[in-house]
């Protein structure tokens, strides 16, 4: 069964699919969100919207991970969140799922944004075409990551 993710503005319950081994390529355009500082959505682009099958009533006020592929290690979020509460810039691998189950791979940038006292208020996410080669190296280890998890 599909994990279940609650939208904090509508209330409303979004299930989230089982993933379906297809993958949609992102052919690159501008995918942009941004987020507060617990990960919740407060922006989505319409190309991100595109892409994951997701309306922007479904994406604003959910949690980030409303669209994690489950093939993603725990252990890679971890390191991102450090980095990015740190306030540094983090880029990495990412295998995403849409609401259709199908999954699409970038190359992601996230970076914190600050208020004029230099606090974290948010973090705004953009995300590449990830060079292939790279990629399937990233992806190899995200498996034995995952294996590790078990």
């Amino acid at each position: 069964m599909g994990k279940i993710v609650k939208n904090i503005i509508t209330g409303k319950e979004i299930k989230r699919p089982e993933p379906i081994d297809e993958e949609m390529k992102f052919e690159g355009g501008v995918m942009i969100t941004e987020t507060d500082p617990k990960g919740i959505i407060t922006y989505a682009n319409r190309k991100f919207r595109e892409m994951t099958g997701y309306t922007k009533e479904e994406l604003i006020g959910s949690p980030h991970n409303i669209n994690r592929h489950p093939d993603m290690p725990k252990a890679a979020f971890k390191q991102m969140w450090e980095t990015i509460k740190g306030g540094n810039y983090w880029e990495g691998f990412v295998k995403n799922m849409r609401s259709d189950g199908r999954y699409y791979n970038v190359l992601v940038w996230i970076k914190p944004k600050v208020d004029d006292e230099g606090n974290i208020i948010g973090y705004i996410a953009g995300r590449k075409i990830p060079d292939p080669d790279l990629l399937s190296r990233a992806l190899k280890q995200y498996e034995e990551m995952k294996a590790a998890e078990s």
